[in-house]
């Protein structure tokens, strides 16, 4: 077993492609991600999992059916497992997600060029 200290920052500038989760760490069935994001993304739910959204830089807005969440660098936010949610960035985003192994990052939609059923580790 290897255990190693993860520069977040680091791990973020080896990734070149928005929407696309890489791997950073897994514990417990959990993944921890990490992802760049820019523009909007699709409408989509997680039917049984939750979904926490941690801004590393920039500002993501997260639309729900009734109100639009901004999280701004240092805070996060958790959506819960069936709720309809679509982020939306202007400027690129860094961000961590910590959600189980299972989760997709498009949820109950397929997309294609959105979609990723084979995420990288970094």
């Amino acid at each position: 077993m290897s255990i190693q200290v993860i520069n977040i920052k680091q791990k973020l500038n080896l990734i070149h492609e928005h929407w696309s989760p890489h791997i950073a760490g897994e514990l417990n069935g959990q993944h921890v991600k990490l992802a760049k994001l820019k523009g909007a993304f699709v409408m989509h739910n997680h039917q049984d999992e939750d979904e926490l959204f941690l801004v590393i830089y920039g500002e993501l807005k997260i639309e729900l059916e009734t109100e639009i969440l901004t999280v701004q660098p240092g805070e996060f936010v958790i959506i819960p497992k069936g709720v309809n949610h679509k982020p939306i960035c202007e400027h690129e985003v860094g961000i961590l997600l910590f959600e189980p192994a299972s989760t997709l990052n498009t949820g109950n939609q397929q997309v294609e060029g959105l979609t990723k059923t084979q995420l990288n580790t970094i």
